[in-house]
């Protein structure tokens, strides 16, 4: 063990004794009063957390505020795992080995003697030994049985299109992909506009063909929505700050200010 490992080793045990402490019957009342649903919803905004933090290193800033962030979802699995501890189901120990376990069998290329392959092939092994984990603990073999439910709803669209793709159910090309948003955006047009069930449906199929647009040009439709997301966001708050220089008051703008004002906010974001 190197000294970097004995120092992870030492911050990792002051972690789980803070967590135990902070779970002791003279702990902090709201850490006590904790269930593994009421933290789960921390534990995802968490991990958005890092997914922005990591998205804003281009832009300047800082790997602490990085750091910070896994410090903040490692607390989450230290808060789960103690949880479990409390319960005698696991551990952070136990925890910790079933990923070291579950990431030796699926790496057999690194780990073994097997060949290593091409990185298609590569995912192809990845995603055959969880399909035998999946059979291994009883559950549906099915291609689509573990795509967690609780992916926001673009990325497990993607998601669930790769996996059908695996076994041939798939448009040959993103040109295919693309006639199908076509015929999905002619399908919403031809429905009554008192008709929101059925358009509601259609727009469904309007976004997950343009999730598995995406994933056939090799793009993360989650990520390049956040990415549109913050651009629209940086782009109206530069909108509001011209807007307060001309002393003009928003609710009051006409449909060519605002267009102006948003030119404006583009030219200045793109440095013309």
């Amino acid at each position: 063990m190197n000294d970097a490992d004995e120092a992870a080793g030492r911050a990792l045990a002051r972690l789980l004794g803070i967590m135990r402490r902070l779970r002791a019957p003279d702990g902090c009342p709201w850490d006590r009063e904790q269930d593994f649903a009421s933290i789960a919803p921390f534990t995802i905004e968490e991990a958005y957390e890092v997914a922005e933090a990591i998205g804003q290193l281009d832009s300047g800033k800082q790997p602490k505020v990085l750091e910070g962030e896994l410090g903040d979802l490692l607390f989450q699995v230290v808060f789960h795992a103690q949880m479990g501890s409390e319960r005698q189901w696991f551990d952070f120990a136990s925890v910790a080995n079933s990923i070291s376990d579950k990431l030796t069998a699926r790496h057999p290329h690194v780990f073994s003697d097997a060949p290593t392959g091409d990185t298609r092939e590569l995912n192809r092994v990845w995603e055959d030994h969880k399909a035998r984990e999946r059979a291994a603990r009883g559950e549906s073999a099915g291609e689509l049985s573990d795509v967690p439910l609780a992916l926001p709803a673009l990325a497990r669209a993607a998601k669930l299109g790769k996996r059908a793709g695996r076994v041939g159910f798939d448009w040959v090309d993103a040109s295919g992909v693309r006639a199908k948003i076509d015929e999905e955006l002619r399908e919403i047009d031809e429905i009554p506009p008192g008709d929101r069930e059925r358009r509601a449906e259609e727009l469904g199929d309007l976004l997950f063909a343009t999730a598995n647009w995406a994933r056939h040009q090799g793009l993360d439709p989650e990520e390049a929505l956040r990415l549109a997301n913050a651009k629209f966001e940086r782009r109206f708050r530069a909108m509001e700050a011209l807007a307060r220089d001309r002393g003009l008051a928003l609710a009051r703008l006409t449909a060519e200010t605002w267009d102006e004002l948003w030119n404006q906010a583009k030219r200045q974001e793109k440095g013309a």
